[in-house]
């Protein structure tokens, strides 16, 4: 056997044993937040389509219409002839709603991440990230020729006391989330800002789970939080309900990227329909405030509903994590959920730390105040009998 099977049937093998074993699970689309699994029809609380509009029809119909005006695909790379006007567009729109002189689109927030830190960051930068940050930020982090540090999870003064040791003039580049995606906790973003702009540090937010959900017409967590950082990413598979991401910032940055970030100069650009279809899900963002009042508001409800002896972390978010412990204790309680034909997923080592395995909940506009108290009965009911 090659040295390479032998590693992988090993590796595999080491994490059954572990329990943190993962499968892809095909489900099916029923209505509303409902999912179809191994024909059982259960409650979606598993999504990050926050504001219900992955199977709204208005943007079902935007991106129909996009499909009979631009066709299916761009056909190549946005340098060469893959840029198209819905994709111009969208990028003058998301940089008047934001407040950014430019916007540059990217196939998903992995690329979108990625391509920034590796584009940004050369030998003697020094790379300062919240500890809790995405996978994608912590591997560029990882893999780029900067000197990465990381400051403990949400601690402004972790952060100074880390930029205090480097020199006045040496270039900082300081990494955070607005939401923390497993939490659903808010970064103290303006304590941040105070940190970067005392240290003369650049400050990049990755906003995937505040855009759309936070601030003033959905603006997002540094609108919320009264801050305006150098560079803002937001991407659009969640509350936008639908798939890509964009880098907000200043023309100049935007150029620099255009020239030098390989994942946007060597990647082919989001279909024109695609980009026709986020316009119309920036529109509905602003116009519709009822999606996320509605939010709170369910918010609200399952924690009312819910046992007092359930670990629910409060949150301002629709990210609601439940914590359990045990991988195994937290498998096991989402099967049961499942078989009470409710879909919550567990979240298992290493996306989360050791014994720190817990339930995400989380909320759609999409979700009624029947389908919360359903999920907060049932709970309630599996939460002992492990």
């Amino acid at each position: 056997m090659h040295r390479f099977n032998q590693r992988i049937t090993s590796a595999l093998e080491e994490r059954q044993a572990q329990g943190l074993y993962r499968k892809l699970n095909c489900l099916g689309r029923g209505q509303a937040m409902s999912v179809q699994h191994e024909g059982q029809s259960l409650l979606n609380f598993s999504s990050n389509d926050y504001l219900g509009l992955a199977q709204d029809p208005e943007l079902v119909r935007a991106w129909q219409d996009g499909l009979s005006r631009f066709g299916a695909g761009s056909g190549a790379s946005p340098l060469v002839t893959g840029f198209h006007s819905p994709h111009q567009n969208l990028q003058a729109q998301l940089s008047e709603w934001l407040g950014y002189e430019h916007a540059l689109l990217f196939s998903s927030g992995f690329s979108a991440n990625q391509a920034l830190l590796f584009a940004l960051l050369q030998e003697g930068d020094h790379l300062l990230q919240d500890k809790l940050t995405h996978a994608s930020l912590i591997e560029a982090g990882m893999l780029s020729p900067a000197t990465m540090r990381r400051f403990a999870h949400n601690d402004p003064s972790s952060l100074s006391r880390l930029v205090s040791r480097l020199g006045e003039h040496a270039p900082k580049l300081v990494v955070t989330e607005g939401v923390f995606s497993m939490d659903g906790d808010l970064s103290p973003l303006s304590d941040i800002a105070s940190v970067c702009q005392q240290s003369q540090s650049m400050l990049v937010v990755d906003d995937a789970h505040g855009c759309g959900v936070l601030g003033e017409s959905g603006r997002g967590s540094c609108d919320h939080a009264g801050i305006k950082p150098d560079i803002l990413v937001v991407t659009f598979g969640k509350a936008f309900g639908l798939q890509g991401a964009a880098i907000l910032c200043s023309q100049t940055m935007a150029e620099y990227l255009v020239q030098f970030a390989r994942h946007f100069v060597y990647s082919t650009a989001i279909p024109p329909a695609q980009a026709h279809a986020l316009s119309k899900a920036c529109d509905i963002i602003q116009r519709d405030e009822w999606r996320r009042e509605r939010l709170t508001a369910l918010g609200e409800t399952l924690s009312e509903h819910l046992s007092p002896d359930v670990e629910m972390l409060e949150t301002q978010t629709p990210i609601k994590p439940l914590m359990v412990g045990s991988s195994e204790r937290a498998v096991n309680v989402a099967e049961k959920l499942r078989q009470r034909g409710l879909w919550v997923s567990a979240i298992r080592p290493p996306t989360v730390p050791a014994s720190a395995a817990r339930l995400r909940v989380t909320l759609t506009a999409a979700h009624q105040d029947a389908d919360i108290r359903l999920l907060a009965q049932a709970i309630n009911e599996v939460w002992h009998e492990e």
